[in-house]
């Protein structure tokens, strides 16, 4: 599962000022036409779904409580999906 909020570089607790401002700056940084990254459009999609997930309130109180229960539920695959993401971005 992807983290939406890493995506845009929040942590859950933001505001919709915050995920707007974040929206603006990661999508200038990785739209496809501003950037020569081989993955800016994949990363600009990455972008364009977490903000329409998290600013929109009902699918943001969903994506939160899924994101929560995978964490009780299977909290050894949600920790190494988070680690590859992590590595992944930094590698």
């Amino acid at each position: 599962m992807q983290d939406h909020y890493s995506a845009l570089g929040l942590s859950p607790s933001a505001t919709l000022a915050d995920i707007k401002k974040a929206f603006r700056q990661q999508a200038a940084r990785h739209h496809p036409d501003r950037s020569s990254a081989a993955d800016a459009a994949a990363r600009f999609r990455l972008v364009q779904v977490a903000y329409e997930v998290l600013s929109d309130p009902d699918k943001r109180k969903a994506y939160d409580d899924n994101r929560q229960r995978n964490l009780l539920d299977s909290p050894i695959d949600t920790a190494r999906a988070i680690w590859q993401d992590y590595f992944s971005r930094i590698i």
